[in-house]
């Protein structure tokens, strides 16, 4: 069944008008026709069976059935610096959102060599993979920050993944997984060793990956994958 996003919407609504965007999908590209079957999500764990029945710009969709999905107690908050070629933070956000992340920062550290996002890019990446997995939760993202802004917004700490060798660090896979785990991840050109330092007197713990060195997004789906499979 065809499945659409709708932020907007609420469980004692009856009738559904779907954004433009979704309204041309459904009725341009899929074609379909009124008296069709379709699901829609709002990110926020609800999902709604809803009949079709007005098509045009602005389609119409009755609500045949709604259920609520509770959020899993555990979450998965990556901060990550974008990196240099934004394709490689888009396929990032895409696998991290089908695995089951949570929660996305975005980085600007001193080391970062992009300096800029599109957040509605990246945005329309996460509903396109939060629909294709079937997730009723949406990962929310944050728009980039710098290092410094971040860490001192947290009050808990988490983990922090460098490349520093004569620095005492763990296997992440060696560490027991809060229920809310928080990471950084650095850019290309690592976290300095300032920003380390910053992060250790916020009770960051300092972690390395294993022995592989790993580009920043396949360190970040590494994470959350580890994430997903310790609380299993």
């Amino acid at each position: 069944m065809h499945r659409f996003f709708v932020p907007d919407i609420f469980s004692d609504q009856k009738v559904i008008i779907l954004p433009e965007e979704e309204s041309k999908h459904a009725t341009k590209v899929l074609r379909l026709k009124e008296g069709d079957t379709i699901e829609l999500i709002n990110g926020k764990g609800d999902l709604f069976t809803c009949e079709l029945i007005l098509t045009g710009k602005r389609a119409e969709v009755k609500v045949l059935q709604h259920l609520h999905e509770t959020p899993d107690k555990q979450t998965i908050h990556i901060a990550i610096a974008p990196t240099k070629n934004i394709d490689r933070l888009e396929w990032f956000l895409e696998k991290a959102t089908e695995i089951g992340v949570d929660e996305v920062s975005l980085l600007l550290c001193e080391n970062s060599e992009r300096k800029i996002v599109k957040m509605e890019r990246l945005e329309k990446i996460l509903v396109s993979a939060t629909k294709q997995s079937k997730r009723l939760y949406k990962p929310i993202l944050h728009d980039l920050l710098p290092f410094k802004t971040f860490i001192e917004q947290i009050e808990n700490g988490g983990f922090i993944a460098h490349c520093e060798e004569n620095r005492n660090r763990t296997e992440l896979r060696q560490q027991s997984i809060p229920e809310d785990f928080l990471i950084l991840i650095g850019p290309e050109g690592d976290f300095s060793p300032g920003e380390i330092e910053l992060a250790l007197t916020k009770n960051f713990q300092p972690v390395t990956l294993g022995k592989n060195r790993l580009r920043t997004e396949t360190a970040g789906v590494y994470v959350v994958s580890l994430a997903k499979i310790a609380t299993a």
